[in-house]
């Protein structure tokens, strides 16, 4: 297998970094539009098969031509999400294996933004899964740790914990801090804002998809390992996309712990039309508001050194276990910024991010995972996923909850 990784930031960063420790692949391309960060991150490697190229990652012509040039079956994506259609398209013309992180972006009901669906993520991609079929071809999508771990978790808790699914929820929380800064977010803010001022995607069983107005539906989750509780909300996210088309539940949700502080700061950015992705003039130049706030604050990858704490995902999925008594189960990932920086010179979001792309390239250079179509995780049999991820040294929890109060946990 040889891959070629677009986008050589934060997570295209850890993605080497954590497979450059096995043998499933023979080489593997870091693209980006800034040569000398990818020469730069290659280099940092310290392995003859990782080497750095330059790329237009908004050009299925130069993804497709570097492609081919360098002799990639793989096409792994670590780009925004507003890169998607020009590499999703370079890979299906070269015929590799595409995977991707965060799936095509959607766009709001005209009419009614808050009530009904418009364009759902990855809707672009699925609408194409037959001609991908018909090729033999693979399109993984959503593949990082939320999409990726998160739908893992809930396909495992449908095939071995529950006989019966009544909400698959995946939480999202943390207790990292970054010292030095009175506003730094631990991952892509340009990412951050498109999904946490959409309106939040929700699926139900007789109802479909539907959405909500941001922020909505707020709770408090207690998280494991000490992190405690915090106060979660609703948050568009692609497991509410992907989790029901291949896991049989009653509802899927997405909520995330961003914190009081955090929702003011995005309720101004939208308020003084910062978030808006539209170019305007700017004495002359065109600027896209979001990139500029993007560009005025320190980049995510850069703040290992400054951060502390732990990051946790995971799946709560409610119902009735297999012996169909009442249960309440979270599946979930936690990774240490300090153990992450130490091992990898990473931080823990990217890095947790990271793990994921490369535990599926690993399966399916190996066999173990196969398929044609646009598939999401949760397409593929998890034991192995799981199996992996301890081999790599960062193995999944298991929480178990009242299912009565599936926010708090049963005392151990």
């Amino acid at each position: 297998m040889k891959i070629l990784v677009v986008g050589a930031g934060g997570v295209g960063e850890a993605v080497a970094a954590i497979a450059r420790r096995r043998d499933f692949f023979t080489g593997m391309v870091l693209a980006d539009v800034d040569a000398e960060r990818a020469a730069s991150v290659a280099g940092r490697m310290g392995d003859d098969r990782i080497t750095a190229a330059t790329v237009d990652a908004s050009s299925s012509d130069s993804v497709a031509e570097l492609a081919q040039s360098q002799g990639c079956d793989v096409i792994l994506n670590a780009c925004d999400p507003r890169f998607n259609p020009p590499i999703f398209e370079a890979a299906f013309r070269t015929g590799a294996t595409y995977l991707d992180m965060a799936m095509t972006l959607s766009e709001k009901h005209p009419a009614n933004p808050f009530e009904e669906c418009g364009v759902k993520l990855g809707d672009a991609q699925f609408e194409v899964a037959g001609d991908w079929e018909a090729k033999g071809q693979l399109a993984l999508v959503g593949i990082g740790v939320e999409p990726g771990f998160s739908d893992v978790a809930a396909r495992y808790a449908a095939d071995e914990l529950f006989s019966e699914i009544d909400e698959a929820g995946v939480r999202d929380g943390a207790d990292l801090v970054v010292e030095g800064y009175d506003f730094a977010p631990t991952f892509s803010i340009w990412t951050t804002i498109e999904e946490c001022l959409n309106p939040p995607l929700i699926w139900e069983k007789d109802r479909g998809w539907f959405v909500t107005p941001p922020f909505s539906e707020p709770e408090v989750f207690e998280f494991p390992e000490g992190i405690g509780p915090v106060e979660c909300v609703n948050v568009e996210h692609e497991e509410v996309a992907l989790i029901p088309r291949w896991v049989d539940c009653k509802r899927a949700t997405f909520k995330y712990g961003l914190g009081d502080e955090f929702i003011g700061v995005l309720k101004t950015l939208h308020m003084l039309g910062l978030d808006s992705t539209e170019k305007i003039d700017v004495r002359g130049q065109m600027v896209a508001p979001r990139d500029v706030v993007a560009a005025a604050l320190p980049n995510p990858a850069t703040l290992g050194d400054k951060m502390k704490g732990r990051t946790c995902a995971g799946t709560l999925v409610t119902g009735k276990g297999k012996d169909g008594a009442p249960k309440a189960t979270y599946i979930y990932h936690l990774v240490d910024n300090e153990e992450c920086m130490a091992l990898d010179s990473c931080q823990a979001v990217v890095w947790q991010t990271a793990i994921n792309p490369v535990i599926a390239m690993e399966l399916l250079a190996t066999g173990v995972w196969e398929g044609s179509g646009v598939l999401g995780p949760e397409a593929f049999p998890p034991i192995p996923f799981l199996d992996l991820l301890a081999e790599y040294g960062a193995p999944h929890g298991v929480s178990e909850r009242d299912p009565a109060k599936p926010q708090v946990p049963l005392a151990s």
